[in-house]
């Protein structure tokens, strides 16, 4: 994969307070706190040796635009590096040269927001009906757009007139745990990965060898710290495999979390005076899956078509009654769920081996993966201990 600067970061880049990690080499390789800055990617590390850590501070902006740091390398090798890398720390033979982008992330947990939009509510409810099967989709799409009609977008969740569909659906058998939280008066938030399990831009992500329905959700996803304060934002994919939570909801993790089937980047885009969660309500999010067999998919995601706003799904994933010291990364939903056939008339799409994946938005930028199969990428090694025994061995530890 070919990462470029001027696709890879936001079209407004030089206004845009811009932090991440990267793998980088030395005496004892590991992760660092980075920012861009210009053209340049400088390493924080020694003022602040976690992002977590870093997005709990008060003077985030100052230190990721202005703190004395050592530079780490030009952002246009980071990116050329990041598009030979996958999963860290690799196996020796297939490590990129360092240093390289990684998920943006690391103490961090990751949550996500299900059913967020009408347009994948729909879908939600042909994978249930379907039983996971996607030579019945259309079938069973047509059923159910004859009964509750093919936009729910007018319906807000947990008002009068939703408690009257829900009231009706019930009445008539049709009523679905997707719908509940759909319409329902409670968002379903669910972890989507372990903490440090995501993957970065240009590495692989991983789909299940089981697996012969699933398809990538191009999310914007929030940054939020320990103290419930949203402080920015990025991109993401919420791999998902339709056949097994089709299957049943309760294969949920199963389907949503697989080796590197999380993947977020490029970089954590920090609010600021250029950009504040007004625009995340505003993003379009693009997708494009291009294959080795010559298939194209694009495809797209409004914001403004989301049934809940996106602090609401945060005042819903953090506070008096849960709690997360060390922050938390909310994928807000999609409204993307591709029903364009790749084969089989019918059976909709599915990825194959070797697709690329771009999800893009302009205030954020573009994150590249490519596809294979989760037993098939290098193996997630590097856990909370290694975190830990590697920023004590780097004298970074008392700095957390």
């Amino acid at each position: 994969m070919e990462l470029e600067v001027l696709t890879s970061l936001p079209v407004d880049r030089q206004q845009a307070t811009l932090i991440g990690r990267a793998w980088i080499g030395g005496a004892v390789p590991g992760p660092a706190v980075v920012a861009v800055r210009g053209d340049e990617v400088y390493d924080l590390s020694r003022s602040t040796p976690t992002v977590s850590a870093l997005l709990a501070r008060g003077d985030a902006l100052a230190l990721a635009r202005a703190a004395h740091a050592p530079k780490l390398g030009a952002l246009a090798e980071l990116l050329a590096n990041s598009g030979q890398s996958s999963r860290q720390p690799m196996r020796q033979s297939m490590r990129p040269r360092a240093p390289f982008l990684l998920a943006p992330i690391d103490l961090q947990v990751i949550k996500a927001s299900g059913v967020t939009f009408a347009a994948s509510l729909i879908e939600r409810l042909i994978e249930e009906q379907a039983r996971g099967n996607p030579e019945a989709a259309e079938a069973v799409r047509q059923r159910i757009v004859a009964v509750v009609g093919d936009d729910l977008r007018a319906i807000k969740p947990g008002s009068e007139t939703a408690m009257k569909l829900k009231a009706t659906l019930l009445g008539q058998g049709l009523w679905s745990q997707y719908l509940e939280v759909g319409i329902g008066p409670d968002a379903e938030i669910f972890t989507k990965s372990p903490v440090l399990s995501a993957v970065g831009t240009g590495a692989e992500i991983g789909i299940h060898p089981q697996s012969r329905w699933n398809n990538p959700e191009p999310e914007v996803v929030l940054a939020v710290n320990g103290a419930g304060e949203t402080v920015g934002a990025t991109l993401g994919n919420d791999v998902n495999l339709r056949d097994f939570e089709g299957r049943s909801a309760l294969l949920l993790g199963k389907a949503k979390d697989n080796n590197g089937s999380c993947a977020i980047g490029p970089f954590i885009r920090l609010f600021d005076e250029h950009f504040t969660i007004d625009d995340v309500r505003q993003a379009e999010i693009t997708v494009t899956v291009t294959g080795d067999d010559g298939f194209e998919l694009k495809g797209r995601s409004s914001m403004r078509e989301i049934s809940r706003d996106p602090l609401e799904l945060v005042a819903e994933a953090i506070g008096p009654a849960h709690q997360y010291p060390d922050g938390l990364m909310l994928f807000l939903g999609t409204m993307f769920a591709p029903i364009q056939d790749r084969g089989e008339k019918g059976a909709g799409f599915t990825h194959k081996i070797g697709d690329i994946v771009s999800i893009a938005t302009p205030k954020l930028g573009t994150l590249v993966n490519r596809v294979d199969r989760s037993d098939r990428i290098p193996p997630w090694r590097f856990g909370l201990g290694d975190l830990m025994q590697n920023l004590a061995q780097r004298g970074l530890l008392a700095r957390a």
